[in-house]
């Protein structure tokens, strides 16, 4: 930094240490106020989000967020969920398959529109039990994992895939526990890259 010049018999050395001086002090006394004593204390609400001011919660609103985080919570509404689900993916599946309706023994016999409804009524409560048990099982396991661990992260995911297809493929023997516990854990892992 140049000195300025002085007008008159002081230094010119004289004058820079007093704007030297000036600055630091300046500079000290605004670290002061940012990071030291003088800093004021700010109170900060935690209740503010977004620069919108929010009421405090009352006691039933929180009762009701620790139900809604409950592992009891989220199995029931995976299940609901994976029963809707399955219930009009069945429905689809029989609406667009040919051999709905037929009977076997008699294969000429075309089905009356009574027959048909009657098998997709069928198929989609078969589909949307299926779709609950593994949507709750799934839900459960991955709720109960992610309070043992501490952590929301991928992990809970492939864990709880695995234990969902283990324990579906299990009761065809070791063999398909292995399979169906490497299979869901692999699209479970697959469905949280591309989710997240």
């Amino acid at each position: 930094m140049a000195a300025p010049m002085s007008s008159g018999n002081a230094p010119a050395s004289d004058t820079t240490d007093l704007v030297i001086d000036n600055q630091q002090i300046q500079y000290s006394m605004v670290l002061d106020h940012l990071i030291g004593e003088k800093r004021p204390i700010k109170d900060i609400n935690p209740a503010v989000m977004g620069g919108l001011p929010m009421p405090a919660k009352s006691d039933e609103q929180k009762m009701i967020e620790r139900g809604m985080e409950s592992c009891a919570f989220k199995t029931a509404l995976a299940c609901v969920g994976g029963f809707v689900l399955g219930g009009a993916f069945g429905v689809f599946t029989a609406g667009i398959d040919t051999n709905v309706g037929f009977d076997p023994k008699d294969p000429l016999r075309t089905p009356t529109a009574r027959e048909v409804l009657k098998d997709m009524g069928q198929r989609g409560m078969s589909y949307a039990k299926n779709f609950a048990i593994v949507g709750a099982m799934f839900s459960c396991t991955e709720c109960i994992i992610e309070s043992h661990r501490g952590k929301t992260d991928w992990k809970n995911a492939v864990y709880s895939g695995c234990v969902t297809g283990g324990a579906i493929g299990f009761r065809a023997g070791l063999k398909a526990g292995v399979l169906g516990c490497g299979g869901f854990a692999a699209f479970s892992a697959a469905i949280e890259y591309y989710l997240r």
